[in-house]
């Protein structure tokens, strides 16, 4: 049923002439009689019978006028909502977040994303290097927290900070003992390992790292998180080569420490599907920025 049809219904029934109506709604008389009499048509019932004091309705008119005024105040409101999620003021966003960056940046994100869009819906996912481009693909997630950033053709990448990288080692070890680790002192020993974004051993930072020093540590283990990679250090199987943010959240017993002359790091990015044209990406990644600028 046209709206328009229903507003001028609405319009006629509430002044009770059609007069009246068509000064309201700014228009001439005669069309806005014809639209009446075509409403009529498509009811297949007349709405109006003319009575002493005006147009009254009649219950078929009746019937129509509530309903009429619900649809009408629905679709206004639809119209705004869609304005509203258009502008990035409502809506839904799922934020998927590599869980190595869990506690040094959630804390700070969430609540300045609360302050900056208030009326949106939000969602969190946590993601690993195996299911974060998959998860973004899907569209199960809006956008995401990555280190390092994703490299695919169908996801865009806003680079948004960098995180050293440090040695994960037991309190124990000898090497805790000094303030930095020397890369020579790493030769041999054995390495928890991470799977790299593309899976590809020989591409991943670490790696990167240790062949720019000649420096050779066997693998001991490859897990799929740094939580993992620092239970293992704690239970004494290896060391790790970890970004400093995990720092937040490590177990007891274990510490970290830079790696002298060695000033690589890992890059924090946002990530979203290249074809997403949402406005609350941009918002969060004027949020995301801050708070890992703080970092």
């Amino acid at each position: 049923m046209d709206l328009r049809r229903l507003r001028y219904f609405v319009a006629v029934a509430e002044a009770r002439s059609v007069g009246k109506a068509a000064e309201r709604l700014r228009m001439a008389q005669p069309p806005l009689s014809v639209q009446i009499r075509k409403l009529e048509a498509e009811i297949g019932a007349p709405l109006f019978r003319r009575g002493t004091r005006g147009m009254d309705l009649t219950e078929a008119g009746q019937a129509l006028l509530a309903r009429a005024s619900e649809a009408l105040a629905l679709a206004a409101d639809g119209a705004e909502a869609a304005r509203a999620v258009a502008s990035g003021r409502r809506g839904r966003l799922s934020v998927g977040y590599m869980f190595v960056l869990a506690n040094a940046v959630l804390p700070r994100l969430i609540p300045e994303l609360r302050r900056s869009v208030p009326g949106v819906d939000l969602d969190f996912a946590e993601l690993s290097a195996s299911t974060r481009e998959a998860r973004l693909l899907d569209r199960s997630v809006t956008v995401a927290l990555c280190m390092p950033a994703i490299h695919h053709p169908e996801i865009q990448v806003a680079r948004i900070g960098a995180q050293p990288l440090m040695l994960v080692m037991p309190i124990r070890s000898p090497l805790a003992r000094l303030t930095s680790v020397p890369m020579a002192r790493l030769q041999g020993r054995p390495l928890i390992a991470l799977p790299p974004p593309d899976q590809d051993p020989a591409s991943s930072a670490v790696a990167a790292l240790l062949r720019r020093h000649q420096v050779v540590m066997p693998i001991a283990s490859r897990v799929e998180t740094v939580h993992s990679a620092m239970s293992l250090v704690l239970a004494g199987e290896g060391l790790a080569i970890v970004p400093a943010c995990a720092k937040l959240g490590a177990p007891r017993g274990i510490v970290f420490r830079p790696l002298r002359d060695a000033a690589d790091s890992i890059d924090v990015a946002v990530c979203w599907r290249r074809d997403s044209h949402s406005p609350l990406i941009r918002t969060f990644l004027k949020c995301a920025e801050k708070v890992v600028a703080r970092l």
